[in-house]
């Protein structure tokens, strides 16, 4: 494993304490019903719920949980009309609310699926693993190397208890993937050098202020824009390619990163204190470097692809191309970004990879077996945030810096009218970090 457990656990391994080791067998006949709960209400949220009924006829989603209730009636809604016989929420199964998570976890579940904005992560897999829920986890799992800390420190505990944690990182479920990195792996193009991963898109969504929300609702329905929620967007979306990249590194960390990152377009009090762009670069030890740039602006280039260059060969992860000493192709595109809730294969025959994940954890835990991506999932969400890291303070992070950073982005308290840790000015701005000014933690 990449990850040094003790230097990265350290004294929190011992949360694990001393655990009997439970198989989770209860469920291995095929007639009986799986009970599933939902945290995080949202269409990825919906997405996860609409595929794991698909993975398995005996699912059952029983109960739904956010901090909204527009939310949960919005999922249960959607859910009822795609899937009628495999939905039996009532009401008393409707959690609202920020401790909603820890109502849906005591009623009766026996899987968990997590998609409350990421700053959630760590505190959701905690309670659901202590109380010995299989999970299937979105990326990323946490916005600070203290949440991640946290993650792997469960991750390590599911590990004793036989329980799945099946990772929103999707693209490792990808067929046209799994088979591009087979080869990279064998040998096909050689050591890599370099790789270039880009994530170029537009906007995305916001929601507008309303008179009555708080300055926390506020946040919370625009997660995506304050980094103590989403983490930045190099984190919360470029986190796929770079754990794509560092899949084809055979999960080895960088030694560092430096970045030229900021906030140039969007640069509204609406879109809260997040960059809209950023540049990263991720040395290894080996020599090899990973160029990773994401932005987010309107009007512009757009790009997503990763690119590996060996000596050997080039591969175009995403088109499943190998040019070189060794040419390949797997003869189509990786990816179907449109598969949320797609029951069926599509019409290249192969499942979306959304699907995949629900239906290899599903049947794992009908197997009596166990799927644990805690190690890549944790070390992919710390790798991307020492590329956030390095572009917000404008200084070159090492590996075992990030690892030992004290950064803590959780407020004081999370009720409604508690202030969130970002408060705007007095002009309406939200303070943004400054390269050169902000400092490491």
């Amino acid at each position: 494993m990449s990850i040094s457990r003790r230097q990265f656990l350290r004294t929190t391994a011992a949360a694990g304490g001393s655990v009997l080791a439970l198989r989770q067998r209860v469920h291995a006949a095929g007639s009986d019903l799986l009970r599933v709960g939902l945290v995080g209400c949202g269409s990825r949220g919906a997405g996860a719920a609409s595929n794991a009924i698909n993975a398995d006829p005996g699912v059952r989603v029983v109960a739904l949980a956010d901090v909204f209730a527009d939310r949960v009636q919005a999922t249960l809604k959607s859910l009822r009309g795609r899937h009628p016989d495999q939905v039996d929420v009532d009401p008393a199964r409707c959690f609202v609310g920020f401790d909603a998570y820890k109502e849906l976890i005591a009623c009766g579940v026996d899987v968990v699926l997590l998609a409350a904005p990421p700053h959630f992560r760590p505190l959701h897999l905690a309670a659901a693993i202590a109380a010995n829920k299989h999970v299937f986890a979105e990326k990323p799992v946490g916005v600070d190397a203290t949440g991640v800390r946290s993650v792997l420190a469960t991750c390590e505990l599911a590990k004793k208890k036989n329980l799945c944690v099946v990772s929103g990182l999707c693209w490792r479920y990808d067929t046209v993937i799994r088979e591009t990195i087979k080869r990279v792996h064998d040998g096909a193009i050689g050591e890599i050098v370099a790789i270039q991963t880009t994530r170029n898109l537009g906007y995305l969504w916001e929601r507008p202020r309303q008179p009555e929300w708080t300055e926390m609702e506020f946040q919370m329905r625009n997660w995506y824009y304050f980094t103590w929620l989403c983490g930045d967007h190099n984190v919360e979306q470029q986190i796929h390619g770079i754990d794509k990249c560092s899949w084809a590194m055979r999960d080895e960390p960088p030694a560092r990163a430096w970045a030229t990152s900021g906030r140039q377009v969007r640069i509204e009090p609406k879109y809260g204190d997040i960059y809209d762009h950023h540049a990263v670069v991720y040395e290894y030890a080996d020599g090899a470097r990973m160029y990773a740039l994401a932005r987010q602006q309107r009007n512009c280039y757009n790009d997503y692809s990763e690119v590996l260059m060996g000596t050997k060969g080039r591969c175009d992860l995403q088109k499943g191309r190998i040019e070189g000493e060794t040419n390949w192709a797997f003869g189509q595109q990786a990816g179907d970004l449109s598969g949320y809730g797609v029951k069926k294969a599509g019409k290249d025959g192969l499942r979306p990879m959304h699907q995949v994940e629900q239906d290899e954890m599903f049947a794992a835990i009908r197997a009596g077996k166990t799927i644990n991506n805690g190690d890549y999932m944790c070390q992919s969400t710390l790798i991307a945030i020492l590329g956030r890291t390095a572009g917000y303070t404008g200084q070159a992070i090492t590996w075992e810096q990030m690892q030992q950073s004290k950064l803590d982005l959780s407020p004081q308290r999370y009720t409604f009218d508690a202030p969130p840790p970002t408060l705007p000015g007095p002009d309406g701005q939200y303070p943004v970090a400054m390269p050169g000014l902000t400092e490491f933690v």
